[in-house]
């Protein structure tokens, strides 16, 4: 691909207020993406996208991320058979986030782990210690 997929964000009005999507990759080149389930509103999973996989993920309707561990683009659900067709992508008010409501497919999890999301632990305050402690969601 010769030139760039999306435009330079331009100045603050025009990207607050603006109608061109023109996402503010980090010095990475990466911008976070939250995944929700469509149906039920819940956060799945955060991950990041290059300026690649933002450009798949619109071209497929299907989510495409960077992943920084592997250092590779990864097509959600490719081998899980968990793919997030998206229903809806909105972007934060500086660009420099997006979230996408998704229909998961397979067994519906989102989360390596074999969970629906990666958000399954609560984080708390152990009084006794001071100390901060992860509990099992829901308890």
């Amino acid at each position: 691909m010769d030139t760039p997929p999306f435009a330079d964000p331009g100045s603050r009005a025009e990207v607050e207020e603006g109608r061109a999507f023109t996402p503010r990759f980090d010095a990475n080149g990466l911008v976070s993406c939250i995944a929700v389930d469509a149906a039920d509103g819940r956060v799945l999973m955060l991950a990041h996208m290059n300026a690649e996989a933002l450009r798949r993920t619109l071209e497929s309707g299907e989510a495409w991320y960077w992943s920084r561990s592997r250092g590779e683009l990864w097509h959600k659900g490719a081998t899980s058979g968990q793919i997030q067709r998206v229903v809806e992508m909105q972007v934060d008010c500086d660009q420099d986030a997006v979230l996408i409501r998704v229909a998961v497919g397979g067994d519906g999890g989102c989360c390596h782990t074999g969970r629906r999301a990666c958000f399954y632990r609560s984080v708390a305050l152990d009084p006794a210690t001071g100390q901060a402690v992860l509990r099992a969601a829901g308890a």
